[in-house]
């Protein structure tokens, strides 16, 4: 699978790399242009390239991976209809590096009772929105090796297809992707600040 990335961010690095070891290509944008990307492409092999915003939105997933503050920014001017849009941001007034109570403090005044995905899905109008890897810090899943510990990643989304695609992509890195429902509920929970945000889980075994 082709994913492609916009954003070129601690997020990006660290998941771009796990798509590229379990064989699948990533096309990495920013809003400075792929010629600023060339050392981080270079970093992450050669299963990566640099591309425009519009390259990377041309691809079979796309991942919103920025700070808050540019996602209206990231996401204006593409036409999303149909495509399958990866969010794995989280509302903060400020950028923050990663989860913190600070920053649940400044989302949840931001946000107004509302989710951070439906606010994305507002400015991404006709895109499949699926919402992945905005539970936990990046530092995290930072183990790419093949006895890495299967740390579940929480998936919410609408459109089953979309997100059935979402799920088989994360389980592909030996991340294991579970599913949490439809956006509206599955997004409170997962989002800073949800019951689910912010805690490790690995999956061991299951019962059948």
């Amino acid at each position: 699978m082709k994913v492609g990335f916009i954003g070129a961010g601690k997020v990006t690095r660290t998941i771009s790399r796990h798509f590229i070891i379990a064989g699948h290509t990533v096309v990495v944008s920013n809003s400075r242009g792929p010629e600023t990307l060339a050392d981080f492409v270079a970093d992450l092999g050669p299963g990566a390239s640099a591309g425009t915003k519009q390259q990377a939105a041309e691809c079979d997933v796309v991942m919103l991976a920025t700070n808050w503050v540019s996602v209206p920014e990231a996401l204006k001017g593409i036409d999303w209809r149909g495509r399958i849009l990866i969010d794995a941001t989280n509302a903060h007034i400020d950028p923050v590096p990663d989860i913190s109570l600070a920053g649940v403090t400044r989302s949840r005044v931001a946000l107004k009772g509302r989710t951070s995905s439906g606010m994305v899905a507002e400015m991404a109008v006709g895109a499949r929105l699926v919402k992945a890897f905005s539970n936990m810090p990046m530092m995290w899943i930072q183990d790419f090796t093949p006895n890495k510990p299967r740390t579940v990643i929480f998936v919410s989304g609408d459109d089953t297809e979309a997100k059935r695609l979402v799920i088989e992509l994360i389980n592909s890195t030996g991340l294991v992707a579970i599913d949490l429902g439809p956006l509206a509920n599955g997004d409170a929970l997962h989002d800073v600040g949800g019951p689910l945000s912010g805690l490790d889980f690995h999956f061991v075994r299951r019962l059948r």
